[in-house]
């Protein structure tokens, strides 16, 4: 940036907040130890969990980790480090994540014939210039990351991170020059650069920007970012695709290898970078917002920050893993989402306009389609003040955009994922108390989005099968329906109208609420249109009835040259009819009546889990009979507690009269979370399965969406006490709780029955006092007709018509 907004910087100075971090007080330790040192940031860097080891604040914008070979940045097999990007996502699952603005520490000279030969562009390619590393000492914690590059005669690397600047310390053994690589023409694999520019500015700092590609095929968008050092460059140069120069300035221009090396006198350096989606002025005001404090200064306050979020819960029992994996996972949900504006309050919205949060925080990178399922309702419950912002970001959204988005990355709507996840995401934080105030704001901007479809200039797809659906109650099958981004409804229409069924009932429920009587019902018979895809014709492992795809027209789809089976993947996505079948939550009367009774829905559950298998060596069953690959949705018949449609599922034993399945389901699930790089199941999905944990372990679970109740398991731990933000706390007992074998609920201390509690009960604060036995034949626990919660939009048991 030129030098004459140096004054212009000073002025807005006066404006800025000082970060929350800094005014936080310490919080005390949990009794049963720090959880910061109790989170272990590597699991999940294995086998596509797709976290990143690096440092983050809680829901920061800037995120500092190194960069190996995968397309989420780091992989825990992978060999060699090619630089440390400053911004990631957790867990996601498509290309193109980030590894934006990479440095990596080097030693040797550099210049034409130089041990980095300035006249050879490929020298300057991270794939070839990326350094080996050591496993021995490295380090992964909230807010710390520490590792040992045995490349360049040894180096120890450390990051740090405030709320949006990332901070790097370079030691070097090797005594003399060294230099550190800033990469701005490369990322994590399979992110494309379009676009980049470095400067050097004065003798201690460099600027620049760099476009990429947006998540899913999404369109390029830009970062820029400054970064300063604590110490001034002996000599300096930049890269570009026809190779270095020495004391070159600046490097700028379309895709290709660019960035800038830097040489200093040896021994330690340190950089402090701050990006930015506004500007250039935004990251220099981001990085002076943060003052020029020490590594150590930083990783202090970056630490209690965590210690604050994460002894929100406190457990009690268990082995030392069990607490690594339980706070590792709470860890996990609290990163995202990520915030958006700068450290002045303006961000760029889905306009490509510049506005500016005054008083709030505005939060990007929204994966509904994931995070509807768990971790909204775990923030909401732990950070309803964090959740109000969300929910008023989500809103701005549409305000700006036009729409609610569905996959939000940045400042685009990527398409990304089908049905309505943003109905059921919006009307829980309203539940949880989120919308205060915007309540018929956010009213009107769900149904417009429930019974509409945004226009063809519009980004957004939306409902695209509402035609279909509004008129016959089913989004019809057609793989080849046009679409803007990745995904589109009709590409899945079986599970299109099972996603849209479910989000209509649960906006039934805020319709109510606020008085829209006539728009409940016609919602609530909307969650029940599921069940025009129920052909009882069809068959399967012994069972008959399943939901299958509908053509335009209503003609039952049919694979060429053979039946459809429910174990493909024909118009379900991401997952096959045995998967989708559960998600139904809504009607559990109108679910058994058509699998033709209480113990028939019990049967296909005992099929669906391979719960005889499962009772006889849990462990085995979870990973030889469950879990097939990361990525292996379809042809399958069991439970994929990889992916998010059937996750609620579990406690569909619950709902339908057998709670204690619920139980042992869940402990057999738990044995797929270790304190191990590979001990997330599947994508981590910004924290979704994270999130899943946490709840499962905590013994409750919300499984029916709007509605607020929690559907009981059998609590993991002993004691687990829960500090919600009104200062009022939940405990959970479980008095011989047992992580290593399976248990049941016998009874509740108060001698409730009912297998569920609602979330006025748990904020007002209040103790659950479970009693556990290890024989099922003494789980007798809420089996009578009150146990299970009333489902919602259960209605008339006869085939729904549309417009009925």
């Amino acid at each position: 940036m030129p030098a004459r907004t140096s004054t212009r910087v000073a002025g807005l100075l006066t404006a800025l907040v000082v970060p929350a971090g800094l005014l936080t007080p310490v919080a005390a330790a949990t009794p049963g130890g720090d959880p910061v040192d109790a989170v272990n940031t590597l699991i999940g860097t294995k086998d596509d969990g797709n976290t990143f080891p690096g440092a983050s604040a809680p829901f920061g914008m800037t995120q500092v980790s190194p960069i190996s070979s995968h397309y989420a940045g780091y992989r825990y097999d992978d060999t060699a480090i090619r630089g440390f990007g400053h911004f990631f996502l957790s867990g996601a699952g498509c290309w193109e994540q980030g590894g934006l603005v990479s440095s990596l520490p080097t030693t040797g000279s550099v210049g034409p014939g130089a041990a980095f030969d300035t006249t050879r562009p490929d020298t300057f390619d991270h794939k070839k210039y990326a350094s080996p590393y050591t496993h021995d000492g490295e380090v992964g914690k909230p807010g710390y990351y520490k590792v040992r590059l045995t490349g360049y005669g040894g180096v120890d690397a450390e990051t740090t991170a405030t709320t949006r600047t990332g901070v790097e310390r370079y030691t070097f053994a090797k005594s003399g020059d060294a230099n550190v690589f800033v990469n701005v023409g490369q990322a994590n694999d399979k992110e494309p650069v379009t676009a980049s520019q470095i400067r050097v500015v004065g003798d201690r700092t460099i600027e620049g920007m760099v476009e990429s590609q947006a998540f899913c095929g999404g369109q390029p968008y830009r970062t820029w970012f400054t970064t300063t050092f604590d110490k001034p460059f002996k000599s300096f140069g930049t890269w570009s695709p026809t190779g270095g120069t020495p004391g070159s300035k600046e490097s700028a221009g379309g895709e290709g290898l660019r960035g800038a090396w830097l040489t200093f006198g040896g021994g330690r350096v340190t950089a402090t970078t701050a990006i930015s989606h506004v500007d250039a002025l935004g990251a220099k005001l981001n990085l002076v917002s943060e003052k020029k404090r020490s590594f150590d200064a930083v990783r202090g306050s970056a630490q209690r920050a965590w210690r604050k979020e994460l002894s929100s819960v406190d457990i009690k029992g268990g082995a030392k893993d069990d607490r690594t994996v339980f706070y590792t996972s709470l860890y996990h949900a609290l990163l995202q989402p990520l915030t958006g504006n700068d450290a002045d309050g303006r961000y760029r919205g889905f306009d490509d306009k510049i506005h500016r949060a005054l008083g709030w925080t505005y939060y990007e990178f929204f994966s509904l389609w994931d995070t509807y399922r768990t971790q909204n309702q775990l923030l909401a419950l732990l950070r309803p003040s964090r959740a109000k912002d969300v929910a008023k970001s989500v809103l701005a959204i549409h305000d700006q955009g036009g729409w609610l988005p569905r996959w939000a990355y940045a400042n685009q709507e990527t398409n990304t994922m089908t049905g309505d996840p943003v109905t059921p995401f919006l009307v829980d934080l309203w539940r949880f108390g989120a919308l205060s105030g915007q309540e018929l704001r956010a009213y009107q901007a769900l149904l417009r989005n429930s019974r509409e479809i945004p226009p063809a200039s519009s980004p957004f797809q939306g409902r695209s099968g509402n035609a279909s659906y509004q008129k016959d109650g089913f989004v019809q099958y057609d793989r080849d329906f046009p679409k803007k981004g990745q995904d589109t409804d009709p590409n899945h229409g079986a599970s299109a109208t099972l996603e849209y069924a479910l989000a209509d009932c649960s906006l039934s429920i805020m319709a109510d609420a606020l008085g829209k009587k006539a728009d409940a019902k016609a919602l609530a018979d909307k969650g029940r249109s599921y069940r025009t895809l129920w052909d009882p014709s069809v068959t399967d492992r012994g069972f008959t009835g399943f939901y299958r795809p509908k053509l335009e027209g209503g003609e039952w789809f049919s694979p060429v040259g053979k039946p459809y089976t429910p174990q493909s993947q024909d118009g379900f996505h991401e997952g096959t009819s045995w998967q989708y079948q559960w998600l139904t939550q809504q009607d559990i009367p109108g679910l058994v009546d058509r699998m033709g009774g209480k113990e028939n829905v019990g049967k296909r559950l005992d099929d669906f889990f391979a719960y005889g298998d499962l009772l006889k060596d849990p462990a085995k069953t979870v990973r030889e009979e469950w879990v097939v690959g990361p990525y292996n949705y379809y042809n399958q018949f069991r439970y994929n507690p990889n992916n998010e449609p059937d996750l609620h599922s579990p406690w569909m034993y619950t709902l339908t009269g057998q709670p204690w399945k619920t139980s042992a389901v869940v402990r057999a699930a738990h044995t797929l979370f270790t304190n191990a790089p590979n001990g997330v199941t599947g994508n981590d999905d910004l924290g979704t399965m994270s999130a899943w944990y946490v709840f499962s372990a905590l013994g409750l679970y919300p499984a029916v969406p709007g509605t607020g109740q929690f559907v009981l398991n059998a609590p993991r731990f002993e004691k687990s006490v829960v500090r919600l933000e009104n200062g009022r706390t939940i405990t959970i007992k479980a008095d011989g709780a047992d992580p290593s074998k399976l248990q049941y609920v016998q009874g509740l201390g108060a001698g409730s029955q009912r297998a569920y509690v609602g979330l006025e009960q748990l904020t007002r604060g209040t103790t659950v006092d479970f009693k556990l036995t290890d024989d099922a034949a003494k789980a007798t626990w809420a089996t009578g007709p009150e146990g299970a919660p009333k489902s919602p939009c259960a209605g008339p048991l006869d085939r729904f018509v549309p417009g009925s």
